[in-house]
This record gives structure tokens, sequence and C-alpha cells, in this order.
């Protein structure tokens, strides 16, 4: 029996010693409903020892459910057969499970029938799903879809749906990219046209929908006529009827169990969600955030899981009669992969709480408006930590899970080449994780001006300010040193003047930013952890020189890669 909760020491190290205080009390209403709900906690013990019970159950399904079906879920795939998609037995199966253990609802409130549990869990909990199974994560991840509905729906709207959500009743897809707007969202034509009668009315083609095979879709659709920017488009609420075709689904090279869907709407009925026009400044944005999160958490988890498969076999494998595991050039492999996983972890985690404080502060002042004035600076510096940080926690994540998977089939050698071990499929599931919710050049571009503008730095300020690293100086110092690094590239940058200069060193600033937050808050970590010390030193020591590298890089002015772009590529 293996509990992938239990077993992780690094999730149960953070679970152990971050602070949710602030998070629980405003996402509780200060504990309103105590008395209200049998499982509402009382106190912040309480919350906390709630949170613990909903992780074990999660990773006990993770282990012993998904896990084992994982596998065949990856061999059998999803079939369309007379327009309809059709699941593999095990992800049905562990659909049903979701649905018995009361995981459907995890980030509704109690209010709809939810178990009100903070992103922060969540993301652990996507994680914990990645492990054992990245397909069948992907119907657990988009329980982003109803909270988005909470969050800017009618009370109609709420009281209606919600509760079908939380049942397990009915799962959902956002429908936003077509085939002429995948990035570009702004470019989405799906046309929405109100009739006499008031109700609106989708036609066009959506494709690369993740589960849009399901029974309700958020649906990003062109509502003001003439229009061609992002002004012009609303979001909408769509429930399965015949006036939308699944086309085709995807033949995809991992995440065989999760249907990619090619969707077609003919006059589909649909429903307006929150104030037109609003559909991508707003919304749809929210829901991307959102979404961007619960990849960075699947690619850790996907990444958790191929570091142990290639662990395990590097102590039983032996060559010239030692395991492969005692040649350094292994080991050091290893430590690498142990080490940005948990790098990840703890930016994960950190981002996560970052986004819980942004939205329990927007919840608290919806709930309690004679507060929004003593708030307002904190949802403004939470906010654009929150613009900075999903980008970078994508980005990291992502580019990390792909460097594991592909060390954990070096690791392997010839074997892990093939299908006889699962790090070939978890290879083949990483893969999507730097693509979709915005490719890694695309998270560089949103985080890019939270850097320029000062952002990274007022957060390197709250950490400097916020903890006593006299246990862990010299680490302190040598972080210090990085990010006065990046402060000479951003000046630099500035003083230039150039926007397309800007643009050429968005990668190496970005890097830069990422590993330099990494690097204070592993320092935090370092100083609750003898273990965390050494994981510390180990990040930062290889991170001086990448960082380094980037500096002198942006430093020498070089900009021969736009000079002698059409020559090369002609």
């Amino acid at each position: 029996m293996t509990n992938y909760y239990r077993d992780n020491a690094d999730i149960l190290f953070h679970f152990k010693n971050m602070d949710l205080t602030r998070i629980i009390t405003l996402k509780e209403d200060n504990f309103a409903e105590k008395n209200q709900y049998p499982y509402a906690p009382k106190d912040i013990n309480d919350a906390l020892d709630n949170y613990d019970r909903v992780l074990e159950i999660v990773g006990e399904i993770a282990g012993n459910f998904v896990a084992p079906r994982a596998r065949m879920v990856d061999k059998t795939g999803v079939t369309l057969v007379d327009g309809e998609v059709v699941y593999p037995k095990g992800t049905l199966e562990a659909m049903d499970r979701f649905k018995k253990a009361d995981l459907s609802g995890f980030l509704i409130s109690r209010k709809y029938g939810g178990i009100n549990m903070p992103l922060v869990a969540f993301s652990a909990a996507i994680e914990m799903m990645a492990r054992a199974d990245a397909s069948t994560t992907l119907v657990f991840i988009l329980q982003g879809l109803p909270d988005t509905i909470q969050k800017f729906g009618s009370e109609e709207q709420k009281q209606r749906l919600l509760p079908r959500f939380a049942s397990g009743e009915i799962y959902g897809s956002m429908a936003l990219t077509e085939p002429d707007a995948g990035s570009d969202l702004q470019s989405v034509m799906l046309k929405a046209t109100q009739a006499e009668n008031g109700k609106w009315l989708l036609n066009g083609v959506k494709r690369f929908i993740t589960n849009g095979c399901q029974h309700l879709s958020l649906v990003l659709a062109r509502s003001e006529e003439g229009t061609k920017d992002a002004r012009g488009l609303s979001f909408f609420i769509y429930e399965r009827d015949k006036n939308m075709k699944i086309r085709r689904i995807e033949h995809k090279l991992g995440i065989q169990a999760s249907p990619t869907c090619e969707l077609q709407f003919n006059n589909a009925e649909a429903e307006l969600l929150g104030k037109r026009k609003m559909g991508l400044i707003k919304y749809a944005m929210f829901l991307m955030n959102s979404a961007r999160l619960a990849v960075a958490a699947q690619a850790v988890g996907i990444a958790e899981a191929a570091y142990r498969e290639a662990d395990s076999y590097s102590k039983e494998r032996s060559q010239f009669k030692s395991p492969i595991r005692t040649f350094p050039a292994v080991y050091e492999m290893l430590i690498d992969m142990k080490t940005n996983i948990e790098a990840a972890r703890t930016l994960l985690y950190e981002t996560s709480r970052l986004v819980d404080m942004k939205e329990n502060i927007e919840n608290h002042i919806e709930l309690h408006p004679e507060d929004k004035t003593v708030f307002k600076n904190d949802l403004n510096r939470y906010s654009n930590y929150v613009a900075l940080f999903t980008p970078m926690v994508k980005n990291y994540a992502a580019e990390m899970s792909n460097k594991v998977c592909y060390d954990a089939i070096q690791i392997h050698g010839g074997s892990g080449y093939t299908k006889e071990f699962n790090v070939e499929r978890f290879y083949r599931d990483a893969r999507i994780t730097s693509i979709y919710e915005g490719t890694t050049q695309l998270q560089n571009v949103a985080a890019i001006s939270g850097v320029m503008a000062g952002v990274a730095f007022e957060r390197l300020n709250d950490y400097e300010n916020d903890n006593d690293f006299g246990s862990v100086e010299d680490l302190f110092k040598l972080s210090q040193k990085l990010r006065a690094h990046l402060e000479v590239a951003v000046s630099h940058i500035k003083e230039k003047d150039d926007k397309e200069y800007q643009k050429i060193c968005t990668n190496r600033v970005v890097d830069m930013t990422i590993d330099i937050i990494i690097c204070y808050l592993l320092r935090i970590d370092a100083a609750k952890s003898d273990r965390k010390r050494k994981v510390a030193h180990v990040f930062i020591s290889k991170a001086k020189f990448r960082v380094k590298s980037n500096l002198d890089s942006i430093l020498s002015d070089d900009n021969c890669v736009k000079e002698f772009c059409d020559d090369i590529l002609s």
C-alpha cells in the first residue's frame, strides 16, 4: 500500500513548515461557518488537520488506485465512437472514486457542496495525481472551471451548477483555442449572437480542447460584431446538446487517455458568464492563471514519478560489478533531478500561496466591502506577485519536468527507450507541459514586465525582511550577490532603452529571476532543515554560474541573433 502523500517527505516538510494562518483566516471568513457545516474548521489547527486528512485521501487514491491503472489507461487511450468519446475503464473508475471520496468539489465552497480547499492544497493534490497518471489528472485539474463560475457567475448560476460539479455529476472543459487562435486568444472568432428572445447562440470551431467531450464548457466567443480585439470577446457557459459536434480527437504523443477535441458549434445555445466584453480581459485570464498553476503541479508530479523510477533502477542495475548509482556521472544526474524537483515544488507552493492570498483578499472585500480601503494595498501587491509568479512557475516546472524525464530515460539506458518501463510514458506525458496553457516562451513574455517594473525585487525584499537567515548566512550572502547581478542586468537594459534588445534578453532575464527567487526560497527552507540546507547549497552552487552567464550575455550587447536571423534562416 503506497500513499503518495505520506511517502513524500518533501510535501510533508512544506505542509509542516509553511505558514497558512492568514490564508486560512481569510478563506474561512474568520471561521464563520464553524457551526453551520459539520466539517467546517473551528480554528487554524482544525483547518490544518482537515487539509492533512484530505491530502491523505488523495495520496491513497493516487498511489493505490490511479497508479496501478496508469499503464493500461495509457495503452488503451481514448477513442471517438459515433461522435462520442470513450474513456479507458481505468479513467472512468478513477472519476467514480473522486466522486465517492467527495473530491470533485475541491475548490468549491461548502455553501454549494464543496470542501473549500485552498489552492496550495489543490496544487499538492494535483502533483500526487500526476505522479500516478498525468492523463487522469487532467480530469481532476479542471476543477478550476467551476471555480471560475464561483468567482464570476451569478448567484442563480452558482446554485444551479456548482452543486452538480461538487457531487461529481458533471465535469467540464475550457474551450478557448481555435485553429487560428492558439496563444493569440484575442484573435478568437467563434461567434456568439444574441437572438431576439435574449438567448445566446454559438457558431464556429474550437480546437485542442482538453476533455471537450464533457458535460459543460466555458467558451470564449466573439460577442461584439465587427471587433477583432480582446474587447469584443465574452465568456459563455455551454451545456452539451445536439448542436455541438465533436469533429475529431487528436492523436497525440502523450497523455493518451485525455481526449483533446475539435468541437463544431452550430447554433448551440449558451448563457453569458459575467459581463459582456470581459471574456478574455478578466475571466479567461483568471481561468488560464489557474491552469498555469495546475500544469506546473502536474509537471512536478510527472518529474517526481520519473525520478523515483530512475533512482530505483540505478540501485538495481549493475555494470562493471557495481550498481550504476555509484558512478559519479549517474549520481550527479540523480542529485540534479532531486534538487530541481524540490526547487520547483518550493516555487509551486510559494506561487500557490500568493494566488490564495490574492483570491481570498478579493473574496473578503466582496463579503465585507467596508474593508476595501484596509486591504487595497495588499490586494495590489499580491495581484502583481501573482502576475509575475504564475508564468514563472509554469516555465520552470515544465522545463524541469522535461529534463528530469529525459535524464530518467538516460539512466535506464536502452531499456528506458522501451515500453517495458514507465519512464518512456513519463517522457511523452511531460512534453505537453511546456506547450499547453501557453508555451514556455510566452510565459517569459508574460513575466518580463513584472521583472522590469521591480515586482521581483519587491518580493525579494519581503523575503529578506520577514526571515532570519542567521543560521544560513553563507547562503544568504551568495543569494544577495546573485540578486545584485539581476539588478545590474535590469538596469543595463533600461539604460539602453531599446525595446527590441529587451525582447532578445527576455528569456535570459526571466531565467535569472527564477533562479534567484528559488535561491531565496530554498534558503528559507534551509533555515528549517539540515537536509534542506544541503539541497539549497547544491542548487545555488549551480545557479550562480547560470546567472552569471546570463548577465555576461546581456551586458555584451551582442545582437547577432537578430542581425543574422534572416541570413541564417533563409
